[in-house]
C-alpha cells in the first residue's frame, strides 16, 4: 500500500520539535483532489501555533490538539480526483489553500483538499514561489475587504498600513500601489528602501518617529504589526474614513490566557474600545481570522499572471532540516520559509 508523509509538531516546547511519520495514502473524497506536494510554506502563524498559541479556540474545531500537522498552502501535482470534480485532472500543476481543521495542514507530502480551493499553477513560477502566496494574500484580501478597500474604490485614497515590511505588508503595498491608492508605509529604518521600491507613497519611520505624529487624514488603515498600535492608529483615520482591519488583535490570545468564556468576554471588551473610536470617525472595523476565500485565490491568480506580484523566498528546505525553516521565520528573517516535502533541495 502507498504512504504519505506527514511533518508533525510534537507539542508547545522550546525549541520546537518535529518528527516525520509514514501514514496512509489519503483518498480524495466528493469534490476533492489529491494533490502530491512539491512545496509548502511555514507561515508567522505556524510557529505561533507550533508553541501553543490559539489552542483553547481551535480545539473547538479539532485543531488545536498536539501532534499537530501545521500549514495552510501549498503548491504541486494533481495525482487523482474525487466524485463530481471535472474542473482538474492528474498531472495538473496547481497551488491551493488547506482550512485550519482537524484533517490537519499542508505539511505533507500528499493532501486531500476540496477543489474550490485550488487555482492552476502559474507558468514560469516554481512551486517554490507559488507556494509562499495563498495563505498571506488571502489573509491580505480578507483584511482589504474588512477595511472597506476594493479595487474599484482604492483609487487615490490614502491607506495607511502599519508593519508593511512583513509579508503581509508586502503584498499590501504591490497590491494597494497596482489599484492606485497613495500609500504610508510604517516600518523601521532598515526597511525604508524595501517599502519603497514595493510602492510605498510615503514612509514612516517608525523607530526615530512616534506614530502620533502621523496626520489623521487616512481614508483607512491595516495594522500587520502589533495590537499595541490599534488605538493611535485608529487615530489617525479621517472622518468619513472607509475603515480599518487588523490581524494582530488578541481574541486567540485572550482565550488561551484566560479561558474561554472570560478570554471571549475581554476580547470583547478590547473590541468595543477599538469601535467606539472607529465610530467617532463614521468608518467600520474588522478583526480578521483567515479561512479560505475563492475570491482571494482568483485575485492572487491574476496577478501572479500578470507578474506584478513578488514575495521572495529566504529559505527552501526538505522536511529533515524543517527546523530550520520554522527558526527562520520565528527569528523575523528576510524572505519566506519553503519546505519541501519530497525532499529535493531549491537550486
Amino acid at each position: 500500500m502507498s504512504t504519505a508523509t506527514k511533518l508533525l509538531c510534537l507539542g508547545p516546547e522550546d525549541p520546537i520539535r518535529l518528527e516525520t511519520r509514514k501514514t496512509a495514502m489519503p483518498r480524495p473524497g466528493k469534490g476533492e483532489v489529491l494533490v502530491r506536494v512539491e512545496a509548502t510554506s511555514v507561515n508567522p502563524i505556524d510557529v505561533k501555533r507550533a508553541e501553543g498559541y490559539g489552542r483553547r479556540l481551535l480545539s473547538l474545531k479539532g485543531a488545536g490538539t498536539f501532534p499537530l500537522v501545521l500549514g495552510n498552502d501549498f503548491a504541486g501535482e494533481i495525482v487523482s480526483v474525487g466524485a463530481g470534480v471535472s474542473a482538474w485532472q492528474p498531472g495538473d500543476r496547481v497551488m491551493g489553500l488547506v482550512p485550519t481543521g482537524k484533517k490537519g495542514g499542508a505539511h505533507a507530502t500528499h493532501l486531500t483538499v476540496d477543489a474550490r480551493l485550488v487555482r492552476p499553477a502559474v507558468r514560469g513560477l516554481a512551486s517554490k514561489a507559488l507556494a509562499a502566496f495563498p495563505y498571506t494574500f488571502t489573509t491580505l484580501w480578507l483584511a482589504l475587504r474588512g477595511a472597506g478597500i476594493s479595487e474599484g474604490n482604492a483609487t487615490g485614497k490614502n491607506v495607511l498600513v502599519h508593519g508593511a515590511s512583513g509579508g503581509l505588508g508586502q503584498l499590501a503595498l504591490q497590491v494597494l500601489g497596482a489599484w492606485g491608492a497613495s500609500v504610508t508605509a510604517i516600518c523601521s529604518t532598515a526597511n525604508i528602501d524595501l517599502c519603497r521600491n514595493l510602492g510605498a507613497t510615503a514612509v514612516w519611520d517608525r523607530t526615530h518617529r512616534r506614530l502620533e505624529e502621523l496626520p489623521d487624514h487616512f481614508d483607512a488603515g491595516v495594522n500587520f504589526g502589533a495590537w499595541e498600535d490599534e488605538a493611535t492608529l485608529l487615530c489617525r483615520l479621517r472622518q468619513g474614513a472607509l475603515g480599518y482591519a487588523t490581524t494582530v488583535h488578541p481574541l486567540l490570545g485572550n482565550i488561551d490566557r484566560c479561558g474561554l468564556l472570560s478570554g471571549a468576554w475581554r476580547s470583547r471588551q478590547d473590541w468595543r474600545h477599538m469601535q467606539s473610536l472607529a465610530d467617532a470617525r463614521g468608518a467600520r472595523y474588522r478583526w480578521i481570522i483567515f479561512q479560505p476565500d475563492e475570491g482571494a485565490l482568483d485575485m492572487l491568480h491574476q496577478f501572479l499572471t500578470r507578474g506584478t506580484l513578488t514575495l521572495p523566498v529566504g529559505v527552501s528546505v526538505p522536511f529533515s532540516n524543517a527546523d530550520l525553516a520554522f527558526e527562520h521565520t520565528a527569528r523575523h528573517m528576510k524572505g519566506r520559509a519553503i519546505l519541501l516535502p519530497t525532499g529535493a533541495l531549491s537550486s
